[in-house]
């Protein structure tokens, strides 16, 4: 198989670029491009780092140094310009190494070197993409106890435990990773509600600092304004979307093209934060914005506590009743709301120890299971899981 290189570090002149090369080849190849500064005979084995130039003939490309990393694999740690960067992955390139992006160098080398653990494996991989620390400690947790030692029970008890019991626990499993999944990463919340509401003021809020234009004029947001907001374990995009009103008169393209975009923003969201103004009577809620929130997990946000209150909860309908009481101007109740998300995304209770699916595949497996029919269809999944298949 040809040796593979890819880029480790982000695009952009960077001070430092890292390139790794793994295959069994590819040390021939190092050779091939690399030129100690000291001439002296030496061995590159793990550990050992060498200064030396990439060079293309006797053209000195750049100044690097070298390291091994394990059998087969060598970093080159190069200039950060792209030019040199990309100079390097040529030469490679015309040597038979195979480019990659950094996601599928790290998949092949670690398959090769613990074929056995496909767990393990893929969280490695997950690693390098997770957003919160809370996220690390859940992925790191599914290797040697969560998802892996649940699996390996499931196969030592196979033969004992009824398997309606198994599917059960595999249900819960897959409900657990629905939420996990937004504390790996992130989730979207959107702001949506009549103008007016305060849902701007919110943003910033949230936020804490001003990212949103903030007035007194009905619908002055006519964008989209995001912002990324922690409220652990979670690190939520909130976006603030152009009051909803569907039942714009017809002529000006510009509000019917903020009300598309909000209505996109809800689309995409794992979460509706429906402002209302609770300094206002009831009938803000035109049929047509609640219908959009049929079947969306959506928090009533009654906005405005601090002024005189007149608008009441129980005009909501049934499926709106959760209710939590804010100013955003003031910046009361926020921690509540923040509870309330928690708790509508199924975060509030989720253990960081609890197993979950981390990746599609182990999802898709989970699925399986829950569906198995036989103890010789759910042997095989949970091999599956184990060894990489799947």
């Amino acid at each position: 198989m040809a040796p593979i290189a890819a880029v480790m570090t982000g695009g952009g002149t960077g001070a430092i670029a890292t390139i790794q090369l793994f295959g069994e080849s590819s040390e021939t190849v190092l050779w091939a491009i690399f030129r100690r500064a000291d001439p002296r005979a030496f061995s590159l084995t793990m550990g050992r780092i060498l200064l030396g130039e990439i060079v293309e003939g006797d053209q000195a490309i750049d100044q690097v140094t070298v390291g091994c990393e394990g059998p087969g694999e060598f970093a080159i740690h190069c200039h950060g310009n792209p030019l040199i960067v990309g100079k390097i992955m040529d030469l490679l390139r015309h040597r038979g190494v195979q480019p990659v992006r950094a996601e599928q160098f790290l998949a092949r080398v670690l398959m090769e070197r613990q074929p056995a653990d496909a767990i393990g494996v893929e969280a490695k991989l997950t690693l390098a993409a997770v957003k919160t620390i809370e996220g690390t400690r859940i992925v790191a947790n599914q290797t040697k106890a969560g998802l892996a030692a649940t699996v390996r029970r499931w196969q030592a008890n196979l033969d004992s435990m009824p398997l309606e019991r198994i599917a059960a626990q595999a249900e819960q499993i897959l409900r657990d990773s629905g939420a996990a999944r937004l504390i790996l990463s992130g989730c979207t919340i959107a702001l949506v509600g009549p103008p007016n509401t305060g849902k701007s003021t919110l943003l910033n809020a949230l936020a804490g600092r001003e990212k949103a234009l903030v007035t007194d004029i009905a619908g002055t947001t006519r964008d989209w304004v995001s912002a990324e907001v922690r409220i652990p374990p979670l690190v939520a995009t909130v976006i603030d979307t152009a009051g909803l009103n569907l039942s714009l008169a017809a002529g000006d393209r510009i509000d019917e093209i903020a009300q598309q975009k909000s209505v996109e923003a809800l689309n995409c969201a794992d979460l509706v934060l429906l402002v209302l103004d609770a300094s206002e009577p009831a009938g803000q809620l035109p049929a047509s914005l609640a219908d959009l929130l049929v079947g969306r997990r959506t928090i009533a946000v009654l906005n405005k506590a601090d002024l005189p209150q007149q608008f009441d909860p129980s005009s909501l309908p049934d499926r709106l009743q959760s209710v939590v009481r804010i100013s955003a101007k003031r910046e009361t109740g926020i921690a509540d709301l923040a509870q309330a998300i928690l708790r509508a995304l199924g975060l509030e209770c989720l253990s960081p120890g609890a197993p979950v699916a981390f990746t599609e595949r182990q999802r898709a497996l989970i699925r399986r299971l829950a569906e198995a029919g036989s103890r010789d269809e759910m042997a095989c999944v949970l091999a599956d899981l184990l060894h990489g298949q799947g």
